[in-house]
């Protein structure tokens, strides 16, 4: 049994900062890749920061120089800390993880309910 668990979203002013957090738990042997994407209104989902078990990370264009992605392998958690926020930014932010919950078995894809981001003044 695998749970993602996001926080720190809510609603700040264009220009302001805001820190998600996942913390995956359960039956972890080990996760590789963990990353953030989002999805607003009408749009489809998009990949926002990856992270790999070797700290070797992705962003989209769109956040880059704005958005830093880290990961805590102790405590099996993913952070995406995000600055100069504009309204476009708005969605539901989910966490997803890939992760070995059995030895001997490949990696499985694991989502989290997702965390609401709102920006606006």
């Amino acid at each position: 049994q695998v749970q993602l668990v996001e926080s720190g979203g809510g609603l700040v002013q264009p220009g302001g900062s805001l820190r998600l957090s996942c913390a995956a738990s359960g039956s972890i042997i080990s996760i590789n890749t963990m990353g953030w994407y989002r999805q607003a209104p009408g749009k489809q989902r998009e990949l926002v920061a990856a992270i790999t078990s070797g700290d070797s990370t992705n962003y989209a264009d769109s956040v880059k120089g704005r958005f830093t992605i880290s990961r805590e392998n102790a405590k099996n958690t993913v952070a995406l800390q995000m600055n100069s926020l504009k309204p476009e930014d708005t969605a539901v932010y989910y966490c997803k993880a890939d992760i070995r919950i059995h030895v001997g078995l490949g990696l499985y894809g694991y989502w989290g309910q997702g965390t609401q981001v709102t920006v606006s003044s």
